[in-house]
């Protein structure tokens, strides 16, 4: 091993005279030690500016009162152009440091310093020497990376080594995240220890060894950007994430016409889980196509395994891979405050400061000829002048200055950083369905999940064990003011700066996040509520995401409108009607479908631009919990949505009072119906909608298709349990078919399996909670005590565990009776006979009751549908099907089955007022 000659004096390490040679922020940043450590930079050499932008190593240079020089080619066929050459001999350095240095430097400087050149190399030589070391680091799968700091010689990348540092390359690098995390503050720092070396007479000089050195392609050419698409999937991931920040893998996508778009390829990774629904993507070189997911870019290898690709950049303009057959979204157009305005103008002089042009709104930060380092500066600049959490992501997604500036306030208004938002909470792991899902079981406040007051609990108990799941905070009324209060400020905050098409694109990625969850959710709601697994995943979930889905599209479609008016001539009147939010709501939903009765109000609700405070059923919370923690995942800003878990009595009946709250949306019980409803009038008079109890008539004519009737039939009482508002009450069967109609259902009844939820063979699962299942219990000894006949069920499922309760059948059933009067709300068909002849009679009957939710006719003669349908007193009517709901058909009952709308156009106006102006020019 040789050493440089020490040609000071023994009393210790000299300061240098260096010339830095270089450019960018690592090479500003070593200039920066090398000063600190008492060394004179006698001269800067960097690049020339690119139109009016500096150098960031020049500025920092100048700041230092330092002499700089910019040449664009230090020589010439070969040789050194003199006047740059004598530019350089003028500084009179004795070691040359090139920290950074992309261009070709004459040996007659290389060896014009008495000490010689030490240059930074980011990899560990000799192996791939060349321009895209760190690239082909990762392209090669390399597990150890680094760089070296070498002695420049005449070869390139040849010369001896100084010193080396490695580091393990992980399986998640990409070269954005090796090169911060060790590449650039280990290569600042190893530089100063190299000069140091260097200074004080000791630093080695290793030669290098030819086995195992590799010179590789550089990767500033585009033709060596190309990826190979027929190759195992390891390779192309590997191959991707070399080339990713700048500039991007090219790949080749044929459109319809088999012809060539070129297309730059980011983001990859090993995709190990099921392949998710898509569409094709053909591209160039790939045998099967690649799959647009919801997940990414799909692409399969020729080994057969999976890469995903997160981004795609066409052009100039970065997408989501997800979102490549949906790229005409439109600009989100922001309504300012002033503060905003303000942020506006000082983000439009960070960009000026690193651009060095005059920014307007279409300014394209890399057409303005921006590298990687200036991606760094600008992000870190905006943490640090807005303590705003953006990733370098951000800016390829958005490369204009209005799309970025937008993505920063929608980003500072959610108060939370870009890519995946880590929300915390105390909670529980729930292990069921081959998942492991957590869950969180405090209060959902101010976007945080909260204990409530005291630190108050009720028990969580699994309706197929009878075993308690866990602990969930019980909100009191403090609790609800506090979070009512929050719903209040963000109402008249953020949230009203929010627009309406930006309103409707968070619940369209709520509705993506729920989307991906589903399993999750649908898991929880049958652990939970005791819902079949596989009708939670279809209807419970499933209806919640297109309703979420649906409402988001009516965000910027909510109108007013001009009316006519009779004028005071000889002046004119102009008289117009706006839409506005009503404020905070306050929402309160059932046990019967958690998610989905959530999802029904709430949904309206923040389309139309309020901010909600939900109490959950008592009995089963976790999915609207779970629920709050997408949202704060969906980017809403913190007390637009709060869930406070907890009693009718204390927590629903704080909602009920507070003065803030100006609109109650409540589904339940008749009684507490009305209980609401005095508690809103005597308030605040506040608005409300109720959908409450129902016992719903289902009349079967004899000329029906009695095949349909009989399986719809039993789906109209026993879906979900019989835990469904509009379940068929009272069935009305026409006697010329009673008899076969009785016995059909009682067959069937026989295959129908009860069981575990989670069964996916599972049709009938437990009951709610134990409280329930004992009111069917006596619920069906009266209806026997009053002489209806019970052919089926009527009992809890004996000799199994859980809240079990039979199918249970009723025939003989009249009228005057307590089952034919009252709801049963649980899996209990209560038949009753008529005579064809007389359809106003049957009509009649089917409305002597004070609910009036829902109905259904099967009949093949349209005469009689028609009739039943006009003569009906119910909200929803279904002719030859039954529980039929869409999330675009308006529902809600009549009587003592409440009023207002949920789903369809019309919920809308449940959450809206209706402002008239009336302006005299």
């Amino acid at each position: 091993m040789d050493y440089l000659l020490n040609k000071f004096t023994s009393s210790g390490p000299k300061k240098l005279k260096i010339a830095l040679i270089g450019q960018s922020n690592f090479a500003a940043d070593v200039l920066e030690l090398l000063l600190s450590d008492g060394h004179e930079v006698v001269g800067v050499f960097t690049i020339p500016d690119k139109g009016s932008r500096e150098d960031i190593l020049a500025v920092t240079a100048k700041n230092h009162d330092i002499p700089v020089f910019k040449f664009s080619v230090w020589r010439k066929k070969g040789v050194a152009i003199p006047d740059v050459l004598e530019k350089y001999k003028s500084v009179g350095a004795n070691l040359n440091v090139l920290p950074f240095c992309s261009q070709f430097i004459p040996m007659e400087v290389i060896d014009g310093a008495a000490l010689g050149s030490i240059c930074y190399h980011p990899s560990i030589l000799p192996r791939h020497r060349g321009a895209s070391a760190i690239s082909w680091t990762l392209i090669e799968g390399d597990s150890i990376g680094g760089f070296s700091i070498f002695w420049a010689d005449d070869g390139l990348d040849t010369g001896p080594i100084l010193l080396q540092k490695e580091v393990e390359v992980e399986d998640s690098d990409t070269l954005d995240s090796i090169y911060k995390r060790f590449l650039y503050p280990e290569g600042v720092t190893s530089m100063g220890e190299a000069v140091r070396l260097v200074a004080a007479g000791t630093a080695p000089k290793i030669k290098q060894t030819e086995e195992g050195a590799t010179y590789d392609p550089p990767m500033f050419k585009e033709e060596n950007q190309i990826i190979n698409l027929n190759q195992p999937a390891k390779a192309i991931f590997n191959f991707i994430r070399g080339l990713d920040s700048v500039p991007g893998a090219i790949a080749y996508a044929l459109d319809e016409n088999e012809d060539e778009v070129m297309i730059r390829l980011f983001g990859s990774q090993m995709f190990d889980d099921p392949i998710p629904e898509g569409k094709p993507l053909k591209l160039k070189g790939l045998t099967t196509p690649a799959l647009v997911t919801e997940k990414g870019l799909l692409i399969t290898g020729s080994d057969g395994k999976v890469v995903n690709v997160q981004r795609i950049k066409k052009g100039s303009k970065m997408i989501s891979s997800s979102k490549w057959f949906d790229q005409t979204s439109g600009q989100v157009t922001l309504e300012l405050t002033d503060a905003e305005k303000a942020i506006e103008t000082s983000l439009k002089g960070i960009w000026e400061s690193i651009l060095k042009v005059d920014i307007t709104e279409d300014t394209d930060f890399f057409a303005c000829g921006a590298g990687s380092m200036d991606v760094v500066r600008l992000i870190e600049e905006v943490k640090d002048a807005y303590d705003v959490g953006l990733e370098n992501e951000t800016l390829f997604m958005a490369p204009t200055f209005q799309e970025f500036f937008t993505q920063l306030i929608l980003v500072s208004r959610q108060g939370s950083s870009s890519g995946v938002i880590n929300v915390e909470y105390d909670g529980f792991v729930l292990k069921a369905n081959k998942r492991e899902i957590s869950v969180p079981t405090q209060l959902f406040i101010n976007g945080k999940f909260v204990d409530a007051e005291n630190g108050r609990t009720l028990d969580i108990v699994n309706p197929t064990t009878e075993e308690v799941l866990c602990k969930v905070a019980l909100a009191s009324k403090n609790d609800v003011d506090v979070a009512v209060k929050a719903a209040h400020e963000a109402f008249k905050g953020p949230w009203s700066q929010v627009s309406a098409r930006q309103r409707g694109q968070l619940m369209f990625k709520l509705a993506d996040l729920m989307e991906q969850h589903k399993e999750e959710l649908a898991t929880i709601e049958a652990v939970d509520s005791g819902a079949v697994y596989t009708l939670a995943l279809k209807t419970h979930v499933g209806m919640s995401i297109d309703v979420w889905r649906y409402f988001a599209g009516w965000t910027d479609k909510i109108e007013g409108s001009t009316i006519p008016v009779n004028p005071a001539r000889p002046n004119n009147v102009l008289t117009f009607t706006k839409r506005e939010p009503i404020g905070v709501c306050g929402l309160i939903t059932p046990w019967n479908y958690p998610l989905m009765m959530l999802s029904w109000k709430m949904a309206a609700c923040i389309a139309a631009g309020n901010a909600v405070v939900l109490k959950p059923a008592q009995v089963c919370p976790l999915t609207a919990l779970k629920f709050a923690e997408l949202s704060v995942k969906a980017g809403f800003p913190p007390g637009v949505i709060n869930i406070t878990a907890g009693t009718g009595s204390i927590t629903g009946q704080a909602i009920a009072d507070h003065p803030l709250v100006r609109k109650l949306g409540f589904t339940g019980s008749t009684p507490i119906g009305k209980k609401i409803m005095a508690s809103c009038a005597e308030s605040n008079i506040k608005k409300c909608s109720l959908e409450l109890g129902g016992k719903s008539p289902l009349v079967i004519f004899a000329d029906c298709d009695l095949d349909k009737a009989v399986r719809l039939g039993m789906s109209a009482v026993f879906f979900n349990k019989g835990e469904n508002c509009i379940a068929a009450g009272r069935i009305f069967v026409e006697e010329k078919v009673h008899d076969d109609f009785v016995r059909r259902v009682l067959k069937d009844l026989k295959t129908m399996t009860i069981g575990d939820p989670l069964n996916r063979s599972t049709a009938h699962g437990p009951q709610n909670h134990r409280a329930h299942m004992e009111k069917l219990v006596e619920y069906c000894e009266i209806g026997v005590k009053e002489g209806a006949k019970l052919v089926a069920g009527g009992k809890r499922v004996p000799g199994m565990k859980g809240f079990f309760f039979q199918p249970t059948v009723f025939t003989d059933v009249e009228d005057h009776m307590y089952i034919a009067q009252e709801e049963s709300f649980g899996p209990v068909m209560v038949i009753s006979k008529f005579k064809g002849s007389d359809v106003e009679a049957i009509v009649k009957r089917a409305n002597n009751t004070e609910y009036g939710l829902a109905s259904g006719i099967f009949t093949k003669d349209i005469s009689k549908a028609l009739l039943f349908a006009e003569q009906v007193e119910a909200g929803t009517v279904f002719v030859n099907t039954y529980n039929k709901t869409d999330v675009a058909a308006p529902f809600g009952g009549f009587k003592q089955s409440g009023f207002g709308k949920d789903l369809g156009r019309e919920a809308l106006n449940e959450y809206l007022k209706t402002k008239c102006v009336t302006i005299e020019f």
